[in-house]
């Protein structure tokens, strides 16, 4: 029902997770992919494998993505108006913020932070216009950054998510806290070697975030965000 995909480095290689979260709320590592980048290749494999051990091209999905060129263009292919993706809020702040200087990021942060935390999809929208038409005036380059797919950033707030589920999935934190487990499974390891080495780390740290997995906030409005994602789909489609 959400997917949500990230990258992690270990070594020379780049290790590609696919989080999958279902209607009652539990999450399952669905896969992981490796590769030196997450290029369009890694994730043509990623989503092929995906589709191929039963993930529907013809239901809709939620993506929540790090904004990476290569995945939002390759989910774009595969599932096309199917796929509803949102970008990590946290990201988009964070690039942000890398273009202003010191004295000015605690204040914009703030104030993308607030807007994002508003509920109505058109007031978080109006507040962040007024942001940008400001940073256009005090860095044009923190401006272009931030209108950048600032659509779907608000695709949560757009599908009129509630509160606690769109904090959930509004950023990639839930995929990035298995991540972290990874890197520190992996900390110890001094030297990488070529091979499957990163990739046996990886699905280990994994299969330790695993065992401390819990429902995500708000997982009780699932069933409701399945339904807007499908409505146009039958009972038994909606239940696959």
């Amino acid at each position: 029902m959400a997917l949500l995909i990230d990258g992690i480095h270990l070594g020379k290689q780049v290790l590609v997770v696919a989080l999958g979260i279902e209607t009652s709320g539990k999450k399952h590592v669905l896969g992981l992919w490796q590769g030196a980048t997450e290029n369009t290749t890694v994730v043509k494999e990623l989503l092929e494998d995906l589709v191929a051990r039963g993930l529907s091209t013809e239901r809709r999905y939620l993506f929540v993505i790090d904004g990476a060129e290569a995945l939002r263009a390759r989910i774009e292919r595969v599932f096309g108006a199917r796929a509803e993706v949102q970008r990590c809020q946290l990201h988009k702040r964070r690039n942000v913020k890398e273009y202003l200087p010191k004295n000015a990021r605690r204040d914009y942060d703030s104030r993308m932070r607030n807007a994002y935390a508003m509920t109505e999809y058109a007031a978080a929208k109006a507040e962040l216009e007024k942001i940008l038409r400001q940073l256009e005036r005090v860095n044009p380059s923190a401006a272009r950054s931030l209108e950048e797919g600032l659509e779907e950033t608000l695709t949560v707030h757009r599908l009129g998510i509630g509160e606690l589920l769109r904090r959930s999935l509004a950023t990639t934190n839930p995929i990035e806290s298995c991540l972290s487990t990874v890197e520190r499974v992996a900390r110890n390891v001094k030297r990488w070697h070529g091979g499957d080495q990163p990739l046996r780390w990886t699905a280990a740290g994994l299969l330790e975030a695993e065992k401390k997995f819990r429902k995500v906030k708000g997982y009780r409005e699932l069933t409701e965000l399945a339904a807007k994602l499908n409505r146009h789909s039958t009972p038994q489609q909606q239940a696959a």
